[in-house]
């Protein structure tokens, strides 16, 4: 993948990544740069960011970092597979203490 490529991909990420978290009650904020901080009530934080140098998506949460490339048309973790906007979902509604929703 081109450097461009990779930056229309994540692009298009963060900002869908932006319009769920909209619609929701988590405080955030989206960098410039591409680096996304979910701030929770128990103090906790999620962050999201770009890794351009490995071409990929980098998430440190509570339950731990993972590390994201797009793979078969979806952004994967490079050790479980899961899709990013899945496990972000779970990540979220763990550190939030409720079920959110980021369709």
């Amino acid at each position: 993948m081109t450097e461009s490529e990779y930056a229309q991909l994540a692009d298009a990420f963060f900002h869908r990544l932006d319009q769920a978290l909209e619609a929701t009650d988590i405080d955030y904020e989206l960098a410039t740069g591409g680096i996304l901080e979910m701030d929770f009530d128990d103090g906790s934080r999620i962050i999201v960011n770009r890794q351009t140098p490995m071409q990929e998506i980098w998430v440190a949460a509570k339950s731990g970092g993972f590390h994201y490339r797009w793979q078969d048309g979806q952004w994967r973790d490079t050790r479980s597979g899961d899709e990013l906007f899945a496990a972000l979902e779970r990540m979220v509604s763990q550190q939030a203490g409720e079920a959110v929703r980021l369709a």
